[in-house]
């Protein structure tokens, strides 16, 4: 690493943005609630195997796709393709992480460089920030439509190293997502991963350089190690 301030890359589904309401998009249509995590699981699923053949896909594509397989068969309180609507409407309305405005905020003013890499849309990102109120906190808005493939993918933290200019080694990826750190510490970033839900991480991934509980911590984390 130069001694250059690092530019902070954060993924936004569910490391910014708190995913917990899609259950309640899957309740209003008669559908189980739990069936929100299977829905997302299954759409990074396809995403990356797509990835993985040499394509890629939409991420709002793949996702109301994944619903229509997901939602056959179940007892819905409204036509199929409304249903679908509904919960994928409900990506939009998402609200950010509690502790993700003062950590964001804290990043800003000790001058690193802040940008969103998300395999989903920039503008579902730009919503979600603008809404929380640190949306000019963000220098760039990226998504990997504009790249070749979505994370994990080594050409998605490529394109989002050309796109700010920066060096990978100048990077710190931060995400709740233990394969997109892996993804990433090969690509040849540096890694941060916000474990909210005191999990354990996997041993079959490379390991991050920091970890945090909470956003508001990773200020000084990386003070310490800058």
């Amino acid at each position: 690493m130069t001694s250059a301030m690092p530019v902070i890359v954060f993924d936004v589904n569910e490391t910014l943005s708190d995913m917990s309401p899609m259950g309640e998009r899957f309740s209003d249509i008669g559908a189980p609630a739990e069936l929100a995590k299977l829905w997302f699981a299954t759409l990074l699923r396809d995403g990356f195997a797509l990835t993985a053949s040499g394509d890629n896909g939409s991420f709002a594509a793949i996702g109301a796709e994944a619903l229509r397989g997901l939602l056959t068969g179940v007892r819905l309180n409204r036509p199929l393709e409304v249903a679908v609507e509904h919960v994928m409407g409900g990506m939009t309305g998402l609200s950010a992480h509690q502790d993700v405005p003062d950590g964001i905020r804290a990043l800003a003013a000790a001058g690193f460089r802040l940008i969103t890499l998300s395999n989903g849309s920039a503008g579902i990102a730009g919503k979600l920030l603008s809404d929380a109120g640190i949306r000019d906190e963000f220098q760039s808005l990226l998504s990997v439509d504009d790249a070749a493939g979505w994370k994990p993918a080594r050409a998605a933290y490529e394109y989002a190293a050309a796109a700010c200019g920066a060096d990978p080694a100048d990077m710190v990826l931060v995400a709740v997502h233990p394969w997109d750190i892996h993804g990433a510490a090969r690509a040849g970033l540096r890694t941060a991963w916000l474990n909210r839900a005191a999990g354990t991480y996997p041993d079959y991934f490379q390991a991050p350089e920091f970890t945090v509980s909470a956003l508001t911590e990773l200020p000084a984390a990386l003070a310490a190690a800058h």
